[in-house]
């Protein structure tokens, strides 16, 4: 779990400098629903760098624009911090996923607020690509939360399944593999 004396306002470099250069830019609030690994070293303590910020959703929609062209891929704020935003487009969480959202630093900015999902669904979030890095952040979450693997399948099977396009059951084994593999000392 995220320490428990560090200020939920702390934010390593260069996040800080970068995030808070944003802030002053944004031409009115926006909120990010966030996921993939600033969500996990952040909130949650994984020592593994990440490069940028990953977010699903951007509120209102239309700053999307303003957002990539001030701190995403080729921007200035990048070119100056070596990090930037991303906004994903192919991800897919569960259903509920915004009822459960936690603010991350809540009052540290004047415009910008930034959202995680909570740790099932953030692991959820990662079940599609299952890369590598996906593999070590769902085993990290499940030890250190810890999570309670009958809960993950039960926001899966309500909440995500029905929702897949295709190769569910390929993620039904994707799903199965994680919980045999990280979580054999749980419950």
């Amino acid at each position: 779990m995220p320490s428990e004396n560090k200020s939920e306002h702390d934010l390593p470099m260069p996040w800080s400098a970068f995030l808070d250069e944003l802030d002053e830019a944004l031409s009115e609030p926006v909120a990010l629903h966030c996921i993939g690994g600033f969500v996990v070293s952040l909130l949650y303590g994984l020592p593994r760098p990440t490069g940028d910020v990953d977010y699903i959703a951007a509120i209102p929609r239309y700053r999307i624009e303003e957002l990539e062209k001030l701190a995403g891929r080729g921007s200035k704020l990048e070119a100056k911090y070596k990090v930037h935003l991303q906004h994903v487009t192919v991800a897919t969480l569960p259903e509920n996923y915004e009822d459960r959202l936690k603010e991350m630093f809540p009052g540290r900015f004047k415009k910008l607020r930034i959202f995680a999902p909570d740790p099932y669904d953030l692991v959820l979030s990662k079940l599609e690509r299952n890369s590598p890095k996906d593999q070590g952040d769902v085993e990290y979450l499940a030890k250190t939360v810890p999570l309670d693997p009958k809960v993950l399948q039960e926001r899966y099977q309500q909440e995500l399944r029905p929702n897949l396009m295709a190769r569910q059951t390929w993620h039904d084994g994707t799903l199965e593999m994680w919980i045999g593999a990280y979580f054999s000392n749980s419950n």
